[in-house]
């Protein structure tokens, strides 16, 4: 069964295996001047979520990329690997931050399946606006935590704070560019009230065979 998008954000209390572990074998602690150790952690656990999120969406944007089909193929083709390479460097980003506070960053395939709170991107080889669809509800659910993870580091790191302030920035406006491709002249989706990737896709399809 396809689960909705949850929230990808899980806080800085989360006590999962693959949070990051300190980088320091013994002594004084290794990270940034000025913060103490348990912000250091807690903000490292912060971008520990998101570094698995952007990891996935990363994949995910690749895959749409191999398997989007249809009339609109070579302009969702091309346009996504931009942001494939755009969020690649945002996981090259978020794991380096994490190491300067200490930390040690998980990139392993494993580590981020146990790690996640959804499932797999559900939409195989689809029409383009069928992965419009879908992928706008994978960008909701990274830009939603992303802002969580924003509220959470204000106090606690501005550095940290305004390094994803500056990563949503680049998120919204590709969801935007996806949206584009569902949006009518009134700025209604019609992939509006889906919850699931698979809704969303039926929807955009039955939304561009009635603008047609």
């Amino acid at each position: 069964m396809v689960r909705s998008r949850e929230p990808r954000y899980r806080g800085a209390m989360s006590t999962d295996t693959s949070a990051p572990t300190a980088a320091t074998g013994g002594g004084g602690h290794y990270g940034v001047p000025g913060m103490s150790v348990e912000d250091s952690t807690a903000v490292a656990t912060i971008l520990q979520d998101r570094l698995h999120a952007l990891n996935d969406l990363a994949l995910t944007l690749k895959h749409v990329h191999w398997n989007v089909v249809g009339t609109h193929f070579i302009g969702i083709h091309e346009m996504l690997d931009p942001q494939v390479k755009a969020v690649r460097k945002m996981v090259d980003t978020v794991a380096e931050r994490i190491a300067t506070l200490g930390q040690s960053p998980v990139g392993t395939p494993g580590a981020l399946v146990t790690a996640r709170s959804w499932d797999d991107y559900s939409v195989g080889r689809a029409g383009a606006i069928e992965h419009m669809g879908a992928l706008d509800l994978v960008y909701t659910g990274v830009i939603t935590d992303h802002r969580a993870g924003i509220d959470a580091t204000e106090t606690l790191d501005p550095i940290t704070n305004d390094m994803l302030i500056g990563q949503s920035t680049d998120l919204e406006q590709f969801q935007w560019f996806v949206r584009a491709h569902l949006e009518n002249s009134a700025g209604e989706l019609s992939t509006g009230g889906a919850k699931h990737e698979s809704e969303a896709a039926q929807l955009a399809e039955a939304g561009e065979g009635e603008s047609s």
